[in-house]
């Protein structure tokens, strides 16, 4: 299996790239990792100007030898590239998975939405690099090669989900790239934001007329909370549960994701 990485927001830096080609070697002979050039540019914040970051994620998405296309890593600018990209996208695109998560779910959700192949919220390449990250790539690559069930958030239950950063969630409701979520079970995490942040992205959630047909939410990990002055009192699962009372859909309770080494699969659609 050719498995292609490229980087539409933030830099790969080649060393990070060669230590997950170098343990992929060794865990997963089967699978070749196909690092981009273009994971390596530099352009401000980005890996490379928008048009590059496009040409390489379309190139790839393109080349019927790839089988798989991997992100490289979060941080922010995959949105910036969607309209130079979607349209581009062509049959072998519509074969391949798509593997990631947090600023990335701009891409995952804009391919669910033209339902062009396979998103996942999932690993990136770049968590090699965390703390025992190894084993949330290992855990990306036995589903990807084997469909190992063990890979997925337990929770799925054959009900058709789809993950979100509730960041990237908000910032989707009322764009053309905002996927049609009808009787999906909507999983939501998040990192580094105050309490008070949270709660108003739910409240976007809650109110947006995009997601009223969802079957219900559940809550992934918010990690990494900053401090909020003065203290946000009201805890997480008081504050979901609130605004998916005025959602009017059910809290299904919690999920194995989030943007950690523990972080599980979540297939869109039905796993």
């Amino acid at each position: 299996m050719r498995i292609g990485v490229t980087a539409p927001a933030k830099r790969l830096e080649p060393a990070v790239a060669q230590a997950a080609v170098d343990w992929c070697a060794g865990a997963f002979p089967q699978v070749e990792l196909v690092i981009d050039p273009q994971c390596h540019l530099s352009d401000g914040h980005f890996a490379g100007p928008d048009a590059a970051r496009a040409d390489a994620f379309v190139a790839m998405a393109n080349d019927p030898a790839i089988d798989a296309i991997w992100f490289a890593r979060g941080g922010y600018g995959s949105n910036r590239i969607l309209d130079l990209a979607m349209d581009r996208l062509g049959p072998a695109a519509a074969a391949k998975t798509y593997l990631g998560y947090s600023d990335i779910g701009f891409l995952l959700g804009a391919l669910y939405a033209r339902r062009i192949g396979r998103p996942v919220h999932a690993p990136l390449v770049a968590d090699i690099a965390r703390d025992g990250g190894a084993p949330a790539l290992a855990r990306t690559l036995r589903w990807l090669t084997a469909r190992t069930p063990d890979s997925l958030e337990p929770g799925l239950a054959g009900r058709p989900s789809a993950a979100f950063n509730l960041a990237i969630l908000t910032s989707l409701i009322g764009t053309k790239w905002l996927p049609d979520l009808t009787d999906h079970v909507l999983i939501i995490e998040d990192v580094s934001e105050p309490l008070y942040r949270i709660d108003r992205m739910l409240f976007q959630m809650a109110q947006a007329t995009q997601l009223k047909g969802v079957a219900g939410v559940r809550l992934g990990r918010i990690s990494d909370v900053q401090p909020n002055d003065p203290p946000w009192e009201e805890p997480i699962a008081t504050m979901i549960a609130r605004w998916c009372a005025d959602m009017g859909v059910p809290f299904l309770g919690f999920a194995d994701i989030g943007h950690d080494i523990d972080n599980k699969l979540v297939p869109f659609g039905i796993a």
